[in-house]
């Protein structure tokens, strides 16, 4: 089940700890993807918080978001980006798509495979998909009192499975929100330390999401008729004895 946009908006525009994990997400989401010139940039769920840095250089940025969320107007103050779209139909061509951006979206599906295809297709020759979902062994999925809290939450094996099965390959994972999901003021002022923190010691202290870069693949055609060709082709009669002409 998605969350409501208006939630969605709250908590990363007008907490302090939500903006405290859209700057921990986003700093590995630009490390991971430094913003280039030329390229279609798309973001599914609620990935607005993490397309500002690439509205400058991208040739186009796209928030795709799912009806059962429903969609707000995209970047304020700019010409609107966002678009409300159905789940497994997005109103993209195919191929079209250099980066793509999933947060919010892949947990709370009600349709994971068919919404995976749909990233499948629109990504492009050489494109990436970043999927962020929530820890399963992390704090901020046993919390309701922040988005990572709803859906199904991953561990990375679960998560790389279920993308390999869409013809997806693996490339790079990270992990975010190391600090506790707490609206202390303790927390909140000390958890830039804390990313920096877990990102050294990532092995042993379970982040809050997980980051898994893919690449998409795509199988060689296969041409009809033999494989390989026969070097040395056995000659069966090359052993019998030529024929002679008979005597008029």
């Amino acid at each position: 089940m998605h969350l409501d946009v208006l939630d969605l908006r709250n908590f990363y525009y007008r907490t302090q700890l939500g903006r405290v994990a859209q700057k921990a997400i986003r700093d590995q989401v630009v490390d991971l993807w430094p913003p280039a010139k030329g390229q279609t940039v798309a973001g599914f769920g609620f990935a607005a918080p993490l397309l500002r840095p690439y509205l400058a250089e991208a040739r186009r940025v796209v928030g795709l978001m799912p009806g059962p969320q429903g969609v707000m107007p995209w970047p304020a103050g700019m010409e609107n980006v966002s678009v409300l779209c159905e789940e497994t139909q997005w109103p993209l061509e195919t191929g079209m798509v250099d980066r793509l951006v999933v947060l919010h979206g892949l947990e709370t599906s009600e349709n994971p495979t068919a919404l995976l295809d749909e990233c499948w297709r629109v990504l492009g020759p050489g494109g990436r998909a970043l999927f962020i979902v929530p820890n399963r062994s992390g704090l901020w999925s046993r919390s309701d009192r922040t988005p990572f809290g709803y859906g199904r939450p991953y561990s990375m094996s679960q998560l790389d499975g279920q993308l390999r099965r869409h013809n997806f390959a693996a490339e790079r994972q990270q992990s975010a929100l190391f600090a506790p999901p707490s609206s202390r003021r303790f927390w909140l002022r000390t958890a830039p330390m804390w990313e920096r923190f877990g990102h050294r010691v990532s092995s042993v202290l379970a982040g809050g999401v997980l980051m898994l870069e893919v690449s998409k693949q795509v199988h060689a055609p296969q041409r009809p008729g033999l494989a390989t060709a026969v070097r040395r082709p056995l000659k069966v009669l090359e052993a019998l004895p030529k024929p002679t002409a008979e005597p008029a």
